[in-house]
């Protein structure tokens, strides 16, 4: 434990008093060094919620002392050509609680009032996964799924069932994809229709087998090169999953060509916490997290 002082609100922020922080891959990535943008020494935590204990006085907000609120940590500059295009999330400046600025693993972290999002109904530890749960609405968003699809998501960890889950409740076919028993049997619980410890498509993607969208979730090269030979043709893959810096996915032109394939990433969450609140607080997609 390391004592800091109380964090002092500048205008437009509120004070909040954390009450619950969850540990995301990111973190860890920092505390080992492998996030070049993280700030030296910053005190992590980007996926967290709290309470309004304070208001600065020229602050404008709807939110009052005591509500319970999830937190957006990406804060832009609103003056770029990424924010005033609707891609806030490319923000070259982009700030980041519990990144490039301290974050919720404290008792108590100021933030601008942009970034709070009033939460009804659910307790703090459910407010938590809004942030992660954003990072996924953004994640099936770009992978632009369609009822009756068929989708596969590669690894069952908490960003994969979520995929599941929203895909699921969409209307699409999901076919889950981990090597942890018990992580496929959560899978069924979020809404998995199939689960596998090793995909095999059954045919040539061009002739029509394979997945219509893939979902890799897991970050590592050998699952992203195989998302894409398991896409049929015309079929999109989407790369979820964060990556080491410097790690490199052999890709086959060609095949991309032949197969008319989309390759798409995402990065953070563009848009999605008011959704993922929303998403939460109905407490149908996700029911089997809390």
């Amino acid at each position: 434990m390391v004592e800091k002082p109380m964090p002092t609100m500048s205008p437009g922020d509120v004070l909040i008093r954390v009450a619950a922080s969850g540990i995301c891959g990111t973190d860890l990535h920092i505390c080992k060094g492998e996030t070049p943008h993280a700030s030296n020494k910053v005190t992590i935590g980007h996926e967290f919620a709290g309470y309004v204990e304070d208001i600065h006085p020229e602050t404008v907000t709807l939110a009052k002392v005591g509500d319970l609120v999830a937190i957006d940590p990406n804060i832009p500059c609103n003056q770029c050509t990424f924010c005033r295009n609707k891609k806030y999330h490319l923000c070259p400046t982009l700030r980041c609680i519990g990144v490039t600025c301290n974050g919720g693993m404290a008792k108590y972290v100021a933030v601008p009032s942009s970034a709070i999002f009033i939460t009804h109904g659910i307790s703090p530890e459910v407010a938590s996964l809004a942030e992660p749960l954003s990072c996924v609405v953004h994640a099936v968003d770009t992978g632009a799924i369609k009822s009756g699809d068929r989708v596969l998501v590669i690894g069952a960890g908490p960003i994969g069932l979520m995929v599941t889950a929203l895909c699921a409740t969409g209307g699409a076919h999901v076919t889950v994809s981990e090597l942890n028993q018990m992580r496929r049997e959560k899978a069924l619980e979020f809404g998995a229709s199939v689960t596998t410890d090793k995909v095999d498509i059954g045919g040539d993607p061009i002739k029509g087998f394979g997945f219509d969208v893939v979902f890799e979730c897991v970050g590592l090269p050998t699952t992203m090169e195989a998302a894409l030979g398991y896409a049929k043709a015309g079929g999109t893959v989407v790369w979820v999953g964060v990556a080491k810096p410097g790690v490199t996915v052999p890709v086959s032109p060609f095949m991309v060509y032949r197969h008319e394939l989309t390759i798409k990433s995402t990065y953070t969450n563009a848009f999605g916490m008011d959704r993922a609140v929303k998403i939460l607080a109905d407490n149908k997609c996700l029911g089997r997290v809390y």
